[in-house]
């Protein structure tokens, strides 16, 4: 099956914290699984790495590149047709890059795996 990483979830598998539920971290770890990780998540980390909000192991280029070939994760890259789905959204999730990874797990049948529960309130496939 496919999944989608939600920025938080790729952090913690990637780093070892222990915020992850038994659920995702056997969804994750199932090699029969195809795991993306989305282009947005990417550029959230840069800017918050940027800003100084969040430290990386490495300077974000390197860290998330390392990562996701490490982990084996896939690329999912940011479309158009992403981007403007956004605007069908109802605003439960403010942060625009939750958005954008629920319009591209909406868009593209990905399940997210993600802690917030609201997330449900889409009407998408989500684990937790």
């Amino acid at each position: 099956m496919k999944y989608l990483l939600d920025t938080h979830t790729f952090l913690w598998w990637c780093l070892g914290a222990e915020q992850l539920s038994a659920h995702a971290l056997d969804t994750i770890a199932d090699g029969n699984n195809e795991i993306y990780f989305s282009a947005a998540s990417a550029w959230e980390l840069a800017i918050k790495a940027g800003k100084g909000r969040l430290a990386l192991p490495e300077e974000p280029r390197r860290s998330i590149a390392s990562r996701i070939i490490q982990h084996r994760f896939l690329a999912l890259p940011g479309q158009i047709s992403h981007a403007v789905r956004v605007c069908d959204l109802s605003p439960i999730r403010a942060n625009p890059f939750d958005r954008l990874l629920i319009a591209q797990s909406l868009m593209e049948s990905l399940p997210l795996i993600m802690k917030d529960a609201d997330i449900k309130k889409y009407n998408l496939k989500w684990v937790w």
